[in-house]
């Protein structure tokens, strides 16, 4: 990774403004609780069920995120309580902590402000407005509830409204190519969901078909279910596909993953190539494997071929633009940051996790006379959800 910040170093700061957001949440609800009327005994038992819901809520959440799931159709309440409630509740509770601690700041500060000018023993305190105080705390409430209904939005909607995005690029041979990359076929992507997705492509009649890695996302289980809808798709140059790191890491060695490949019929290319002839000659169509879980080898996936010869290179991660540019590569596909899944578009640029750890968040890139092109994906990974970057299938209109 050539430049930004190493992703398990994200990763780990994520997870510690998670855990702190549990803390933070749970002791400004006891604060509410406490101030509350009542018996002691009623708000002690508040209390004691407050901290065991966002204990169940977050562990359950960061459990069901790095364990293999044992069953592809679980229940419907079990869809609800133990991966879609704990989802939400993990993402909006580091945006609702994240606002309070911002409110509490400021209010704070304004205070200290307040005494610093204001320090004088004639100034008389006034009255306290019961009214006002519980049109703020009103407002609060509703200010730390919106990060919640956001996450729930992007939960249920966002992440299955795909969008078609069509870019029309020079390749030299004129192409109609889609692409698909991070389907993570899962408990949050399903068959049905990605049959829907397979009729889109299906309806585009591309010409080539491109898979650019993690179609599974934390089981095996999962992966022939999500090859089987790739193959309905008849492309005349052929499917194409290869790996990712979610395939290494929960696909239970490369050998299984090629049986599942060649059993749907759809060709692998790991640091391997394939040439295709069209009506304007022939062209190749290059994969390596994922850059930081697999062993990649431009080298040897480019062995042989004619260095005019235009090569279409298919690359789970987008890191090895540079790498391919010096190859005379004239197109890399890529995917695998998803966009960021979560993004704030601002005028000065956008600011997600995905434009914190690489160079090449998504979009299109140019060095030279290559291009890069960085899919936002169609899944999810670590929370299914969806912010100001909706899933994607990419339609590419190449020419000469």
């Amino acid at each position: 990774m050539s430049r930004g910040m190493h992703f398990a170093t994200l990763r780990l700061i994520v997870l510690t403004l998670a855990i702190l957001s549990q803390l933070y949440l749970f002791v400004r609800i006891r604060r509410v609780i406490k101030s509350l009327p009542g018996p002691d005994l009623f708000k002690s038992s508040a209390i004691f069920l407050v901290g065991i819901t966002i204990l169940l809520l977050f562990g359950t959440n960061r459990y069901m995120m790095f364990h293999p799931i044992i069953r592809i159709h679980p229940p419907i309440a079990a869809m609800l309580f133990l991966f879609y409630l704990p989802a939400v509740w993990a993402f909006g509770s580091i945006l609702s902590a994240s606002m309070l601690f911002l409110f509490d700041f400021f209010a704070w500060l304004g205070r200290v402000i307040f005494r610093r000018f204001h320090n004088s023993p004639r100034t008389e305190l006034s009255p306290i407005n019961l009214a006002r105080r519980h049109f703020l705390q009103v407002g609060l409430g509703g200010l730390a509830a919106t990060p919640f209904i956001i996450s729930g939005y992007g939960a249920l909607y966002t992440r299955k409204a795909f969008e078609v995005r069509e870019l029309a690029l020079s390749f030299g041979h004129a192409l109609r190519v889609v692409q698909l990359t991070d389907i993570h076929a899962g408990i949050y992507m399903t068959k049905e969901e990605i049959r829907r997705l397979t009729d889109r492509v299906i309806e585009l009649q591309p010409d080539l078909f491109v898979l650019t890695g993690d179609y599974i996302s934390n089981s095996m289980q999962f992966l022939p279910g999500c090859l089987e809808e790739m193959a309905r798709v008849r492309a005349p140059y052929g499917t194409f596909a290869t790996l990712g790191n979610h395939e290494h890491w929960y696909g239970e060695g490369l050998s299984r993953i090629r049986a599942v490949f060649s059993h749907y019929r759809i060709p692998l290319l790991i640091n391997a190539h394939q040439l295709i002839r069209s009506e304007n000659g022939v062209f190749a169509v290059a994969g390596i494997d994922d850059l930081f879980a697999g062993h990649p080898d431009l080298e040897t996936a480019m062995r042989g071929l004619d260095p005019h010869m235009p090569v279409l290179l298919l690359s789970h991660r987008p890191e090895v633009f540079p790498l391919a540019a010096e190859y005379g590569i004239r197109l890399t596909l890529a995917g695998h940051y998803h966009g960021g899944q979560v993004k704030l578009s601002l005028p000065s640029g956008d600011i997600s996790p995905a434009h914190l750890v690489t160079p090449y968040p998504q979009g299109l890139y140019r060095l030279n006379a290559s291009q890069l092109y960085v899919s936002s994906g169609i899944g999810t990974t670590f929370t299914p959800v969806r912010i100001n970057v909706p899933p994607e299938i990419t339609l590419l209109d190449l020419s000469v």
